[in-house]
């Protein structure tokens, strides 16, 4: 399984888009044992257990310190 790297602030995409259609990408906005992210489509906040995010997780888009 490949290791992904994420942090606060990261632009991902996940495996399933959201059902907005306007975006792929979603951005963490919190992190702890359960991971927020925001859709940068329509704004929608959804949160997964770390185990969960990760599952769904496809790639780091762009890094926050990019």
């Amino acid at each position: 399984m490949v290791d992904h790297q994420y942090g606060l602030n990261d632009i991902v995409e996940m495996k399933k888009q959201h059902p907005c259609k306007k975006s792929t990408e979603w951005q963490i906005i919190r992190m702890g044992a359960d991971i927020k992210i925001k859709c940068l489509g329509c704004g929608a906040v959804i949160m997964f257990t770390r185990r969960e995010f990760e599952k769904k997780l496809k790639k780091v888009v762009k890094h926050h310190d990019d």
